[in-house]
């Protein structure tokens, strides 16, 4: 006869290690909810997940959700029998464990994104558990996977799972398009409910995000009268700035640009438009869709200038033509590349003399602490080794909640001209070792003294000794005669120069190039070849809501391959060379490369006949 063990034995066990590993904890956040769910959208989404294709409601053991995260889910199957671990199609839902859970996970997937864990076996020592990640609502999963790439086979806190599935390619994929299409949603809402200005959108979400820092902020908000939370969400700014150890002077430079929004009269009280919609006013609409959507994003995301992403979003919808003032916004995957080129590490003191919302300095932030051991380390690079200036205070203000929602770096952020003598003077005195630069777009060609490539100049004047600078400026700085071209070369090494993708600051059509310059060491004492990288194709693709986007996850191979051939000096038709210039050539791989006749196929060959012949015909006839 056999024995059925009950699954009560297996529940329990699960149980034991929630309160081991801390999910049991009042103040963390976690609901536990066992054979069913009161979240309605669960309820919904499990409305027909019975395991016996009754149509009927059906249930995992576990449902774990988190008041950080509100799309995030843990559910757990269990069974007491070993061999009821898993089947061999994975289609008996009814009888085991992964199968099951697999079930109930592919139905809230729609909704959610989903940690699948199944639990085999009644005793502490011979449990079996295999745990799955569902990130998109099309049903797809994959396995689980630590820092080594190894599948987790045991049960984890709740914040290691959150962790892991966070990192996992396709969860972080689908978590920054979600955070591209909240923007968007949030746009809506501040700009129609609101009337809140363009330049001060992303300023209420920086101080948002800021004030949702202050514990007694995010746990009081929703209980404030639309009368007191403006002021209450200045005050919690205000605290959150005060426990940075920075000059006072720079706290108030900050502090001044969020004044404007905790006065602003349509985020109060609702008025007879708003009252029906948002009776307890748009400005708590406004927090709780920043907790819900945001918060969790800026927790675990570290190298991602979220600010940066929403300023450039709400760009979009700016009157005006956005490369005419100067705006160009660097995109992330371009920021993470800057920080490789360059190499950057723990030993290094790092300069962006434009720092924008601080996305250079985030990039190279992450990178630094990957190569830090101590805490010592970390708290070096954070305190002592990042420096940023930002003219315009409202973009300070930007950069430097950026910077606060890091942990820290925004000691050595500095509000003014960056060809200021103080500011410069304080800069060398730090000496800088690598400079990373987008520099002001030129509004017209009488801008003499503000040309991109002066920025270039003074960058490399502030840097140590062979420090190594890279900047990203307009294809036709380094194609068009300029006086600045001499100025460079007479003091720094033009190491390489990479041509861009035509549309990487898309919607602003700017052709662009990387330059990369090894500082005070003249250009002609080096004596060396420049390298030219012909990188026009990033694996990047237009799409219609969320701009240019890796669609089809190329974007890390090509990385990998750029940054080797860079780094090697490796010469491959068609796609680099080395040769050597000076100030009158085009510093660009276009005007050096050798045609890769390998690649050519027959179609190109009868396409390029055929123009001609087209060609050749219309001029005939003219």
């Amino acid at each position: 006869m056999e024995i059925t063990l009950s699954e009560r034995i297996t529940e329990n066990l699960v149980r034991d290690s929630f309160r081991e590993l801390g999910y049991y904890t009042a103040e963390n956040g976690i609901s536990i909810e066992e054979q069913k769910s009161e979240i309605v959208k669960i309820k919904k989404l499990l409305s027909k997940a019975s395991k016996n294709n009754k149509g009927n409601k059906g249930y995992p053991e576990f449902i774990i959700s988190n008041k950080l995260d509100h799309n995030f889910l843990i559910v757990f199957e269990c069974k007491p029998d070993l061999k009821k671990h898993q089947s061999n199609n994975l289609d008996k839902p009814v009888d085991y464990a992964v199968d099951g859970v697999l079930h109930y996970a592919k139905f809230l997937s729609k909704d959610y994104i989903v940690l699948a864990v199944a639990v085999s076996g009644s005793t502490v020592s011979n449990l079996k558990i295999s745990n799955y990640i569902f990130a998109s609502n099309d049903g797809s999963y994959t396995e689980l996977k630590n820092e080594h790439s190894q599948p987790v086979e045991q049960l984890l806190s709740f914040d290691d799972y959150y962790r892991l599935a966070s990192f996992d390619p396709v969860v972080a994929k689908k978590r920054h398009e979600d955070l591209i299409s909240f923007s968007r949603e949030l746009h809506e809402l501040i700009w129609t409910k609101a009337k809140v200005s363009e330049e001060d959108k992303p300023l209420l979400v920086s101080g948002t995000l800021i004030a949702l820092m202050n514990n007694a902020f995010q746990k009081t908000y929703k209980a404030l009268d639309s009368d007191d939370i403006q002021d209450a969400w200045l005050s919690a700014i205000k605290k959150e700035l005060d426990k940075a150890e920075i000059p006072q002077g720079k706290k108030d430079t900050m502090i001044q640009p969020y004044t404007t929004i905790a006065v602003h009269p349509n985020l109060g009280r609702p008025d007879s438009k708003t009252a029906k919609e948002y009776p307890e006013g748009v400005f708590k609409e406004v927090i709780d869709s920043i907790n819900d959507n945001v918060w969790p994003f800026i927790n675990i995301y570290h190298d991602f200038d979220v600010v940066g992403q929403f300023y450039g979003e709400f760009l979009k919808y700016t009157g005006g033509d956005k490369k005419a003032l100067g705006i160009v916004l660097t995109p992330k995957h371009i920021a993470e590349l800057f920080s490789l080129i360059a190499d950057v590490s723990k030993h290094d003191v790092v300069l962006d003399i434009c720092a924008g919302t601080g996305g250079f300095l985030i990039s190279a932030m992450q990178k630094m602490l990957r190569t830090a051991y101590t805490e010592q380390e970390i708290l070096d690079i954070k305190k002592n080794k990042l420096i940023g200036i930002e003219n315009s205070p409202k973009m300070f203000a930007l950069a430097a909640s950026n910077m606060i929602l890091r942990g820290d770096g925004k000691a050595n952020l500095h509000q003014g001209s960056c060809f200021d003598d103080a500011i410069t003077d304080a800069i060398k005195k730090a000496k800088p070792t690598v400079g990373l630069l987008n520099p002001p777009y030129a509004q017209s060609k009488s801008d003499a003294e503000l040309h991109e490539l002066y920025f270039v100049k003074h960058m490399l004047d502030l840097l140590d000794v062979g420090g190594t600078g890279v900047a990203i400026i307009p294809m036709n700085c380094v194609i068009s005669p300029h006086q600045a071209k001499h100025e460079l070369l007479k003091h720094h090494t033009l190491k390489a120069v990479m041509s861009m993708p035509i549309e990487l600051f898309y919607p602003v059509g700017a052709p662009t190039c990387i330059v990369v310059f090894e500082a005070h060491k003249p250009h002609q004492e080096s004596n060396k070849k420049t390298w030219f990288g012909y990188w026009r194709d990033d694996g990047f693709m237009k799409t219609k809501h969320l701009g240019r986007i890796d669609l089809n996850g190329k974007w890390n191979e090509i990385k990998e391959r750029w940054i080797e051939a860079y780094k090697n000096n490796e010469v491959h038709a068609g796609e680099s060379v080395l040769n050597y210039v000076n100030a009158d050539n085009e510093w660009v791989a276009e005007a050096y490369l050798d045609t890769d006749y390998s690649k050519i196929t027959k179609d190109d060959f009868e396409t390029v006949v055929r123009n001609y012949a087209v060609f050749k015909m219309l001029n005939e006839v003219s």
